[in-house]
């Protein structure tokens, strides 16, 4: 039997992440609230480890960042995706949609963008679906933006798919209070460079309403170029695509 104990720095404290390559022994870990990583080898596949969001078959070479996203994703922890000069962009939890209700409630914010479910418990389990159906599976998504001076939530960024379209699509929104102050640009770059050097993305694209001119400029900014022009939803919208992604300064997370 394989078992491991590996250290987690978590906010200030150290916790611990399991790896075991026995389905009984990962069971009780688990019945016991821990964070179970799962060992797969050639003398253990005849167990099912279906249930276990994650494996792998070389315990011994855990990368620290692959082992704190694990711990992350166990325990209902979001993943800190990158960050910037003043900000940080980290994964959406349940715990931001009321900040989210506060920064929509502002109409030159919703004039642009659609708004949120009417009831605050309807959007956080839009949340927790969100967290499992997207960020688990694609690794991406839409991502909460935080001043890092502040701690304050001041908007939402990031990438996804919309249906219907091929390319991956930057969204973004900064609320209010924090606006002409450069942070879209900011945020945008660095998720622009991310999506390019952790995801491998060679192009992106941009949906604005036509009579949306700051993010227009904002995405020519960007290096956005003109694509065409469209409808969705009765509302005309330029699509705009970049095909030439600002290079990645920093470190990956």
């Amino acid at each position: 039997m394989y078992i491991k104990e590996i250290k987690v720095p978590i906010s200030g404290t150290e916790e611990t992440l399991y790896v075991t390559d026995q389905k009984d022994t990962a069971e009780a870990l688990r019945r016991a609230g821990e964070a179970v990583l799962i060992y797969l080898h050639s003398g253990n596949r005849n167990q099912d480890f279906s249930s276990y969001l994650f494996a792998v078959e070389d315990p011994e070479d855990l990368e620290p960042e692959y082992v704190e996203r694990v711990y992350r994703r166990l325990k209902g922890l979001p993943w800190n995706i990158l960050e910037t000069d003043r900000c940080l962009i980290r994964e959406t939890t349940p715990e931001d949609v009321e900040v989210f209700y506060r920064i929509y409630s502002n109409p030159a914010v919703t004039r642009y963008m659609e708004e949120l479910y009417p009831e605050v418990e309807q959007e956080k389990q839009y949340v927790r679906e969100y967290i499992e159906k997207i960020y688990t599976f694609y690794g991406f998504g839409v991502w909460t933006v935080v001043e890092k001076g502040s701690g304050a939530v001041i908007g939402r960024a990031g990438v996804s798919y919309r249906e219907g379209f091929e390319e991956p699509e930057l969204g973004f929104i900064i609320g209010v209070p924090w606006q002409g102050n450069g942070y879209a640009y900011e945020v945008c770059e660095a998720i622009l460079a991310y999506a390019s050097a952790a995801l491998g993305f060679t192009k992106l694209q941009a949906l604005v309403e036509t009579e949306n001119l700051p993010s227009i400029r904002l995405c020519r900014k960007l290096g956005f170029d003109y694509d065409s022009r469209i409808t969705l939803r009765e509302r005309e919208y330029y699509r705009l695509i970049i095909t030439e992604l600002p290079p990645w300064r920093g470190e990956l997370v």
